[in-house]
């Protein structure tokens, strides 16, 4: 068979992005996820924390999720496009 796998879920990365979080982050993501914020990266700054980036809906506005759980608008960074 060639090429990727088609069957199988997105599972496993979905996995991985949540390993990186912290409990309270965990917490978190699922009442953020109600209101349409979607998990879509993890920014992981060298010697630094992990920071896991949610979008809304829209895909235009963007978050970053703190260690503590709470949510941060304006985490002093620019995305790239």
């Amino acid at each position: 068979m060639y090429g990727r796998e088609r069957r199988k879920t997105e599972q496993p990365e979905h996995d991985a992005l949540r390993a990186a979080l912290t409990p309270a982050q965990r917490a978190a993501l699922p009442l953020l996820e109600r209101f349409g914020w979607t998990l879509r990266f993890v920014r992981r700054p060298m010697f630094q924390e992990p920071v896991p980036i949610l979008f809304d809906r829209e895909g235009r506005r963007w978050v970053t999720l703190e260690a503590d759980g709470s949510v941060n608008e304006n985490p002093g960074f620019k995305l790239r496009d």
